[in-house]
């Protein structure tokens, strides 16, 4: 198994949004960066009561170079607006902040989303540490089994903690657990996995308002 740097070395001293927006820029935690075109930072509300933290960035948001612009992003936006959360009031980011991905299709420029390995999450995750530590959320919707095994470990299983509020690790926040909402897209029944993504979400607006 490969061993990384970590991005602990890359961190600017100053930690404020726009410092860490620059210094992503530039490391090279692990080899991610290699193929990505660049680094997805987290984006919204500086000072959100609520952080959406997701896996990891796709093809769309590679090449835009923003957090939940893509199909799962757009699909995300629906469920907030059903769940009654406004996108303008969190802070989006994701737990892997490189895309990794495998070409196919007979020109080799299909890109295909890959699951990073856990000791590419492991290396990323200073940089989430370092987001939650500026955005200071009451809490956090956790999206899928990479961004809960970045939080959790790698026994932690999405599943089983769905439906109840439990702890942010290591601070004086709750987190919700879902699905990520490329699952839904994938789902054989995509009507019930999104609303069961609804469900998860209210949870959260629900605790939020008290």
């Amino acid at each position: 198994m490969a061993r990384y740097p970590g991005a602990e070395q890359y961190l600017p001293r100053r930690r404020n949004l726009t410092e860490l927006r620059k210094a992503i820029d530039h490391c090279h935690g692990c080899d991610l960066y290699r193929d990505a075109t660049q680094a997805i930072f987290g984006e919204g509300l500086k000072r959100s009561r609520l952080i959406m933290i997701g896996e990891t960035p796709g093809d769309v948001e590679d090449r835009t170079g923003h957090p939940f612009t893509g199909p799962a992003g757009h699909l995300l936006d629906k469920a907030l607006q059903v769940a009654g959360l406004d996108r303008g009031e969190l802070f989006l980011t994701n737990a892997v902040k490189h895309f990794r991905y495998q070409t196919r299709g007979a020109t080799g420029k299909r890109r295909i989303h890959k699951t990073p390995s856990q000791t590419q999450v492991a290396a990323c995750r200073p940089w989430l540490e370092a987001e939650l530590d500026v955005v200071r959320p009451e809490g956090a919707v956790v999206l899928g089994s990479v961004a809960a095994h970045t939080l959790y470990g790698p026994d932690f299983t999405v599943g089983d903690h769905r439906g109840a509020i439990i702890d942010l690790p290591d601070r004086r926040a709750w987190a919700v657990i879902t699905i990520h909402p490329s699952a839904a897209l994938r789902a054989d029944d995509r009507a019930a996995a999104f609303d069961g993504l609804v469900d998860d979400l209210r949870l959260a607006a629900d605790r939020l308002a008290g």
